[in-house]
Parts: C-alpha cells; structure tokens; sequence
C-alpha cells in the first residue's frame, strides 16, 4: 500500500506538460499580486518540489493557448491526459501545471508575475476571491457558464460571474462497514447497528468499545492517526474546524463574519479528544504522522474510521477494503440536533479565467472549459476518471460518478438529511488556520492546554481578519 501510495505522490508533483507548440502574447496588465490573504485549505497528497515534464516549444504568433495551475495535485495526471486529448482533436496547446500540496497560492502568485501567467486558475470561494477578483474575466456571457446548474455554484461582484465551481466534495468519518459490522456482533457492544449511529454519544461508545476490543477486531485503533504534518494537519484545522463555525454561523443565521465567538469549541474538543484517544497512535506521536501513514492504516483494515473525503477514494481502492464496504458517516460533535445531520459538501474550486491574458488565450480558455464539461471524453474524465461530482447540466445523463463515497452522500441526500456547507472558505487567512493547528498539536502531545486552541480559534481569528481587511 505505502509503495503505490508514493508512487502516486511522485506522479502528482508539479507537472508541466506540453501538448503542442505554445505562441507568444502580450504581456499580461501590471497588475499587482495580491497580499496572501487566500485561505489554502490542505490538499490530498504529500508535498512536493515542482518539477517540469516537458520543455515548451513555441507556437505560431496569433494562436491562442491555454496554461491551466491546478490545485489537485490526485488529479494532475488526468488533467495532462485530458488536456493531451483536446490539443490532438483541435491543435491548441494547452499546458497544465499542477502545484505542491499547499503552496498553491504562493505559486499562484508567483506564476502570475510572469509573462506567461496561466489563464486559467482557480480561488478557493469568498476569501480567495476577495485577492484575486481585479485579475478574473467575467464568464456571464461564456457558453461554459451557461451549463452551470444555479448560481449557487458560482462566485459574483455585483452582476460579474468571477468564478465558477467545478467540483462539489464532501467529507466526513470514512468507516469500513466489515469491521463495523464485526464490532456490532460482539456481545457486550452497547450500539448494535448502524441506525444507532446516529450522534457523538453513540460514535464514542461506538469508538471506545472498538479500541477496548481491537484485538479482538484485528485492529490497531478505532480512528486512523491524526497526523500533523503538512499532507494531513488541514484535516483538522480546517475540515475539522468547520463544524464549530458551521453551527455557530447556523445559530446566529449568518453565512460569514468578521469575528467568531467559539460557542461550539467545547464540542470541536471533544470529537477531537476521541479522534487523538480510540486511534492507531499515541498522541505523542502525531507531529511525525503524515496522511499517507492515515490512508495506508484505514486501507490495509488497521483502524475502522478516517476522516476524509470523497477525493481520498482513490488513494484507499484496490487494497483490503471492498467497494462495497467503504461508508461515510456524518462528523458528529454534539450539537443538537445532529442526529439529522448530513455529511459536509460544498466546493473549495472554482475556476477563474485571467482578464489580463491576450484576448485570444482568453477565448481559448473559454473554449477549453465549454468543452471539458460537454464532451464525452471531457465529462468522463472528470465523472469516471476524476470521480467529481460536477454542478453542470451536461452530466445529469450517463455521467454520473461511481465512486462509492460520493454514492453514500447520495444516501444522506435521499434520506433527507441536512448537508453541512463548507464554511472554512470564510476562515481569514492560512496563518489563522497555521496557529490554529499548531495549538492542537501542542495540545494532543501534552505540552500545551486547550485554552490555547480557543485563543488561536476565537482571538486570532479577528487579528487575521482584520489584517486581511486593512490590506484591502
């Protein structure tokens, strides 16, 4: 498992491929780069030096081109081979570079110093908007954007379409249904189905009868290790953080603010308290854990729970866990009313086209995305090979994903449950997230207090906030 997953990470760093000769174009507008007020939420694979595939040969004066910076690194090869597909059906070269696990926006902000900046790129919702909308073209009148389901998948200034969502994700507590199952049958487990599953009471009884009995299940943990290196920490100071925010912004029946009040703090404790305690580790450990060590222990059957999401199903297939016995279960922390939770979706992608690129780059970008999402090999690629769930009309016949992940939000959806929005996209900065995660950690290995985490969570929030404003 740890071989194929290396050799995963190593395909996914930055890649540059050519696909056909690139032209010359005007220098892009002196426009300055924005201040790093862009909240990175962490990507799914492990850091990376960038590295160029391929050298670029120039096309003829005049012909447009697309540069796409991706921030998947899981999906940097399919983008290539996509991108590949489309030069040799049309000629235009498109050239995709994929960035490191969480240096995206650094090297956004780089490659848009260049002459040859991308012209296409992406911004993670409000907040990443809010630093890059002087250099994103309106798409309201693209043929692309009038594919879009709703405007609820799409970011706005004023009446100007800046960005679009490409990807709708969703996250929770992956579990293996066999080595639950298992748990359900012994005879002293105080939750026997997983009807009963319903809430935090039930998960730590649920977590805590399995570590008591993780022998008995040929386990290590209830819960994978909760690593804090920098492939694996976003999972709890962003995914994790985002159900105190989510509840506290539904009780107050806002969608963003200035400042947050920790009301559910007390709740992120404890979901993380049986996360660090029923797990595969001793907390002392966890400065070492990565998220290839969390992926490898849940797909070798070694824990029974992982937090992560629907992107991670490709990291964990073909090893000891069947299709048929990955699930999903909503993050539960206490909140009431939980029990009609549903689990967290939303989108961190958005797609942004460079105003500042020559008009016919532009226009080959524009053409460049119609066609991922209404051609055949386009909406396979990001259905079937990608695994995306996608906000176009276009995939609503035969272009549905089977991935068995998103096929269990699917059942939350049915069943009429409540989704949690994604409202880590309104967090202030990385540096919030980065305090944030390093209070955690010092708390799990015991040299630091809980107290700590509440001050990075609730006072640095408005320091972070209020210095990405006053840079505004």
């Amino acid at each position: 498992m740890k071989k194929k997953l290396i050799s995963a990470l190593l395909s996914v760093a930055m890649v540059s491929a050519l696909l056909a000769g690139c032209g010359s174009k005007a220098e892009p507008e002196s426009t300055p780069a924005p201040a790093d007020t862009q909240a990175e939420a962490g990507s799914e694979a492990e850091p990376s030096e960038p590295a160029e595939s391929v050298a670029e040969t120039p096309a003829a004066s005049g012909e447009g081109k697309v540069y796409y910076l991706n921030f998947k690194p899981e999906q940097a090869e399919d983008w290539v081979d996509l991108a590949a597909v489309y030069t040799e059906q049309t000629g235009v070269p498109v050239t995709v570079v994929t960035a490191a696990s969480g240096t995206y926006e650094s090297t956004l902000k780089s490659e848009m110093a260049k002459s040859e900046a991308p012209t296409l790129f992406q911004v993670n919702g409000p907040v990443g908007l809010a630093s890059w909308k002087d250099y994103c073209y309106d798409l309201k009148d693209s043929d692309v954007y009038k594919n879009i389901e709703s405007d609820d998948y799409v970011l706005k200034e004023g009446d100007s379409v800046l960005g679009m969502a490409y990807v709708i994700e969703t996250y929770g507590i992956i579990y293996n249904k066999a080595l639950l199952n298992d748990y359900f049958a012994l005879p002293d487990a105080e939750i026997t189905s997983i009807d009963e599953l319903n809430n935090f009471d039930a998960l730590k009884k649920v977590a805590d009868g399995i570590q008591a009995h993780k022998d008995d299940l040929g386990v290590e943990g209830a819960f994978t290790s909760a690593g804090f290196d920098a492939s694996s920490d976003w999972r709890f100071k962003t995914h994790l953080a985002n159900l105190p925010v989510y509840y506290e912004y539904k009780a107050d029946g806002i969608t963003s603010s200035p400042a947050i009040k920790g009301t559910y703090l007390d709740n992120y404790k404890q979901i993380f308290d049986l996360y660090i305690t029923d797990a595969t580790c001793e907390p002392s450990l966890l400065s070492g854990k990565t998220g290839e060590d969390a992926a490898s222990e849940f797909a070798l059957g070694e824990a029974v729970f992982y937090q992560n999401g629907t992107w991670a199903y490709n990291d964990i297939k073909d090893n000891e866990v069947a299709d048929e016995d990955l699930g999903m279960l909503p993050i539960y922390i206490g909140a009431e009313g939980e029990e009609n939770q549903g689990l967290c979706t939303g989108s961190e992608n958005y797609w942004c086209v460079n105003k500042n690129a020559a008009p016919e780059d532009i226009q080959a970008t524009l053409d460049f995305l119609n066609w991922v999402v209404t051609s055949d090999e386009g909406r396979d690629a990001l259905a079937n090979k990608m695994g995306f769930v996608t906000p176009f009309k276009t995939f609503a016949d035969g272009y549905q994903s089977t991935n068995p992940l998103i096929l269990a939000n699917d059942e939350y959806t049915k069943a009429g449950k409540t989704p949690v929005s994604w409202n880590f996209t309104t967090m202030p900065s990385e540096e919030w997230k980065n305090g944030l995660g390093s209070a955690l950690l010092e708390y799990a290995q015991g040299t630091g207090k809980w107290d700590n985490v509440v001050t990075a969570f609730v006072d640095g929030w408005k320091t972070e906030y209020d210095a990405a404003n006053e840079a505004e």
